[in-house]
This record gives structure tokens, C-alpha cells and sequence, in this order.
């Protein structure tokens, strides 16, 4: 889906966003993926696969870390639709070969395709990207490492 604001704004992402008071990871991804594309399931069909700190410098130069948990969602129902309230917009399918990283942010190259080879099923990938103003920019090489999954 293309994103129409805030961080990463014109760049290809996919459905998320905060966790509210009283939910859990993954139902704040179930819904935030129903809010930004119409589509339902449920927590027994999604996956944690990564969690990813973004270090993010901003214009003035302070920094602020966002900390985002990734998902595989293993079914679904309905068909995915574009939002216009929302920020999110065109949902496009992508096969596993023919992602377009260089239209999503600087570091999602890094650590998607080893999400998507989907080799390390009993771990999860921890990460820490340096970006620098707006995510534009990496400011220094993704870490990663793969740890247990401990669920």
C-alpha cells in the first residue's frame, strides 16, 4: 500500500500503526489491517516474524525510536481496498520475487526479503535501522540477528 503521510509518506509499506491502551501486538495489527485495507482475521492467523527499531533522527536533532512488531498473516477474509480516510492507499499484491523494495523505505530492503525466504520458522528477527529525517535515509548498516521465538 502506498502511505500519504507522516513517516515514510509516498513509499510503499504495509497496513499498521499503533498499539492502543489494552491491546496486544497482534490485535492492534488485526486492526489496524481491517482500518487501512478492509480486510478481517484473527489472531490465530497472524504470525510475529520481526520486531524493528527504527532510530529516527528528526530536523531538529533529536532522535526518537519507533519499534515496530511484524506479521505474517496466514488467512484473511475479503478483498483488500483503498481507504481514502485513512493514510494508507492501492493495495497492491507483490510476488516474493518481484517486491519493489527501492519504493518502500531505505530499510525495508534490508530485512524483508530474509523475512519472506521464511527459513527461520522457529525464530524471530530483531532489528535496528538508523535513519535519518523523515526515514529517507539510512544513516549507518541495518543490525539484525535472529533470536527463539518465544510464543
Amino acid at each position: 500500500m502506498l502511505k500519504t503521510a507522516k513517516i515514510g509518506k509516498g513509499c510503499l509499506n504495509g497496513p499498521g500503526g499503533g498499539i492502543k491502551k489494552g491491546e496486544t501486538e497482534k490485535s492492534a495489527a488485526m486492526r489496524e489491517l481491517s482500518e487501512e485495507s478492509g480486510v478481517v482475521t484473527f489472531l490465530e492467523y497472524l504470525k510475529k516474524v520481526a520486531v524493528v527499531d527504527f532510530h529516527n533522527l528528526m530536523e531538529n536533532g533529536d532522535d526518537f525510536v519507533c519499534r515496530v512488531h511484524y506479521f505474517f498473516c496466514r488467512k484473511w477474509f475479503g478483498v483488500p481496498e483503498s481507504r481514502p480516510e485513512e493514510n494508507m492507499i492501492n493495495p497492491t499484491w507483490f510476488s516474493h520475487w518481484a517486491v519493489p523494495y527501492k519504493l518502500m523505505m531505505p530499510a525495508d530492503g534490508d530485512f524483508v526479503p530474509l523475512l519472506l525466504k521464511e527459513e527461520n520458522t522457529d525464530c524471530v528477527l530483531e532489528a535496528s535501522a538508523y535513519m535519518g529525517c523523515n526515514q529517507t535515509i539510512k544513516l549507518k548498516p541495518t543490525e539484525m540477528r535472529w533470536v527463539l521465538r518465544s510464543d
